[in-house]
């Protein structure tokens, strides 16, 4: 295992912070009924420089990690066109959430499940919408290989974004739905980033202690 201190010290407190975590609001009520389970993979890798189609390790530190995002296919009837982590509904086949999320991973996206190291797995986070409990796992990819779009029917586009980039204050503000519920949000490339995805992202930045002060005045409209 090459799985970076930082990234298990992150698992272990994401893990231990649930009533505390940033996204306690969307934790699944205590004795309420069962939910359909999913899990999604959070895939952190070595910040990475491009050449024909492979990628080149670049230095391990926290400041040079990148997190691979999908933009969901637009004719999808569940949140089309917004950004996601490839994931996906447990299946009979999978042995565990673990499984669901590098499976849906290399179906969608073509990770190869073997070239995944996991740090650890998030308590599951209640889905309203979609009626789904999705367990978040931590990934750590230590030799970035290719992510394409794989399933065209579920992915319109694959980023592998720096983690830097999430935590400019730039590229930080909040989005409102007109129905009063405001959330975190972020800038990734010409995508914007929110709902689940941003709630994730907004929880792990502040946990790795990588979060640095930014505009949270800013309220723009969910796009």
């Amino acid at each position: 295992m090459t799985v970076p201190g930082w990234l298990t010290d992150l698992a272990e407190r994401a893990g231990d912070a649930v009533e505390g975590a940033p996204w306690r609001r969307i934790l699944p009520p205590a004795g309420g009924p069962g939910q359909r389970q999913s899990a999604v993979l959070m895939l952190f890798a070595p910040g990475a420089t491009t050449t024909g189609g492979h990628t080149t390790p670049a230095v391990q530190a926290p400041q040079d990690v990148s997190i691979l995002l999908t933009e969901r296919a637009h004719t999808l009837r569940s949140h089309p066109g917004q950004v996601s982590f490839p994931g996906g509904r447990s299946e009979p086949g999978d042995k565990d959430l673990v499984d669901t999320a590098l499976r849906e991973t290399h179906e969608e996206v073509g990770v190869e499940p073997g070239s995944v190291e996991v740090a650890g797995v998030l308590p599951p986070l209640n889905l309203v919408v979609s009626s789904h409990d999705v367990s978040p796992v931590l990934g750590w990819w230590p030799v970035p290989g290719r992510a394409w779009v794989r399933d065209q029917r579920e992915v319109a586009r694959v980023l592998q974004v720096p983690v830097s980039d999430l935590v400019d204050p730039v590229n930080r503000f909040r989005v409102g739905h007109p129905g009063g519920w405001v959330g975190p949000a972020f800038q990734a490339e010409d995508l914007v980033v929110w709902g689940f995805t941003a709630l994730l992202l907004d929880g792990i930045l502040r946990l790795s202690g990588w979060e640095v002060p930014w505009d949270e005045s800013d309220v723009r409209p969910v796009p």
